[in-house]
């Protein structure tokens, strides 16, 4: 049985500001169902970004678990995502869910697998999804050789994406927090 699949999530810091985007892409093997869904929300009182790219019901368990860990760890986003992390990987049936998150705070931002890991990237990008690696090198590539703020950052970087991801569109979703630095 073919699943529903969410695609790519790209999240950049940059200037005292976090900028998460998504597509509104949804698609049952390779037949777009939906064009704008929502894959970027806040949580925990607006002070924390959540991406998922993969499996759409896996994802909004994934999210409820996550959300639950940051109440249980006072809005500590590295500590709930370890313990989410350990729980995905070994819970019976959690293990079986297939999703990456993407997570942020005014802080830090985290890629989460079911396999257990907890990354944090050297240079303040996170992307993932079917066009997970375009839009990290076009955020990059921005990053480096342009003036553009966070918030741009992430939408033209997707806008690549779309342009060479068969599973990714141009109907894009922007949540942004701002940093203290």
């Amino acid at each position: 049985m073919e699943q529903f699949h969410g695609t790519t999530i790209t999240c950049v810091k940059k200037d005292g500001v976090v900028a998460m985007a998504g597509d509104g892409q949804v698609t049952l093997g390779d037949t777009a169902i939906k064009h704008s869904a929502t894959k970027v929300r806040k949580i925990f009182e607006g002070k924390v970004i959540v991406g998922f790219a993969g499996s759409t019901a896996d994802a909004m368990t994934l999210f409820d678990k996550f959300e639950a860990k940051l109440e249980e760890f006072r809005g500590n986003l590295k500590r709930s995502a370890v313990e989410l992390a350990k729980e995905w990987r070994t819970d019976r049936v959690l293990r079986r869910l297939e999703a990456l998150l993407a997570v942020a705070d005014k802080d830090s931002l985290f890629l989460i697998s079911g396999s257990g890991d907890v990354l944090e990237p050297d240079d303040g990008i996170v992307a993932i999804g079917s066009g997970g690696a375009y839009a990290k090198s076009a955020a990059k590539a921005l990053m480096k050789h342009s003036q553009l703020g966070a918030r741009e950052i992430v939408e033209e970087a997707l806008r690549v994406a779309a342009e060479i991801c068969i599973y990714t569109n141009e109907n894009i979703t922007v949540e942004v927090l701002e940093t203290d630095g």
